[in-house]
């Protein structure tokens, strides 16, 4: 890529296409079916693996870097769901390197080891990955500066180097002697490739710091991204969707209650009134039925009878009889 190729690059992303005059007189938009969504949300698999046994040639879709910055500057206030498509694109690529991962671990079943023997070769397997994954890891740093990080992993890989060399010695002395010249290969979890038991640092390191290796770390790590923001993305719009309808059902409720009082206001109000007025009139008949009743109590007294026969032959004798009170009788 020649410098003024860099330059055009840089300035589509921090510009996006619409830098040279005004985006419609752009042909292409972000949204096209043609333009690659894998691309748009950082990562095709199509530009990792080129020159390798896993080329899978040019992309046959549109792949621009001011599209992308139109699509981030866009993604900020509206959801295009191209993280949906890229998710869906990247699980399908991952699910044939999967197979060929399966596939090779069958074709190796036929390196049966004893259960003791399987385990020291496997811990022979798992320092070794140790140690090509750190030696990559301070190349890497050695080329960025990094200089103290990468002495320190230098460090380390130096003390795995001696317990590798251990663990071969008590996977040799305690294997059989027809098994000492056969390969004991293992197949790689991440890339499916083949790594063999005896393989030397530099060889693990070149494998660990592949384009191949790396390619399937990037996009694994990709995939892991994009299924959390899709996650999160489907929670939020599920979170305004019932927030939405929450605020148009009180909304409603509040509508129809209004209304009603309304319309039936004054109906409302003369029934309040008129189940007042008669629970008044059922306590006031109870109270005075119970008055009647003290009175017919009272009469039937011996006291009042006597009272009353008193005053009945009194009557009879002089039939314009008054009864005087207590204070002139006393005059």
């Amino acid at each position: 890529m020649t410098a003024q190729e860099q330059m055009r690059k840089m300035l589509d992303q921090l510009m996006g296409s619409g830098r040279d005059g005004h985006p419609e007189a752009n042909s292409t938009h972000f949204t096209d079916s043609k333009v690659c969504r894998a691309f748009m949300t950082g990562l095709c698999p199509h530009t990792l693996f080129t020159n390798t046994k896993m080329d899978l040639g040019e992309c046959p879709k549109v792949h621009s870097e001011a599209l992308r910055a139109d699509f981030e500057d866009a993604n900020k206030n509206k959801n295009y769901g191209f993280e949906k498509e890229a998710l869906d694109i990247l699980e399908d690529f991952l699910r044939t390197c999967d197979r060929k991962v399966e596939a090779a671990k069958k074709r190796l079943e036929d390196q049966v080891l004893d259960e003791e023997s399987e385990s020291r070769a496997n811990k022979v397997h798992d320092i070794a990955e140790q140690i090509g994954q750190k030696l990559a890891k301070a190349e890497q740093l050695g080329n960025e500066g990094e200089v103290d990080e990468s002495v320190t992993l230098l460090a380390e890989i130096e003390k795995l180097k001696v317990e590798k060399r251990q663990a071969e010695e008590e996977y040799r002395n305690n294997l059989p002697q027809p098994q000492l010249q056969q390969q004991k290969l293992r197949v790689c979890e991440i890339c499916a490739a083949y790594l063999c038991l005896y393989d030397n640092d530099r060889r693990l390191a070149d494998h660990f710091g592949g384009k191949l290796h790396m390619g399937f770390i990037q996009i694994r790590e990709k995939r892991n991204l994009l299924k959390k923001l899709v996650d999160d993305k489907a929670l939020q719009e599920a979170g305004s969707l019932d927030r939405e309808a929450l605020k148009a059902a009180s909304h409603e409720r509040n509508n129809r209650s209004s209304s009603y009082r309304s319309s039936n206001g004054g109906s409302r109000s003369r029934r309040s009134n008129e189940y007042y007025s008669a629970t008044y009139r059922r306590q006031r008949s109870r109270s005075r039925s119970h008055e009647r009743s003290r009175e017919r109590r009272r009469s039937r007294s011996p006291r009042r009878r006597r009272s009353r026969e008193r005053d009945h032959r009194r009557s009879s004798r002089s039939p314009s009889y008054r009864r005087r009170s207590p204070r002139r009788s006393r005059e």
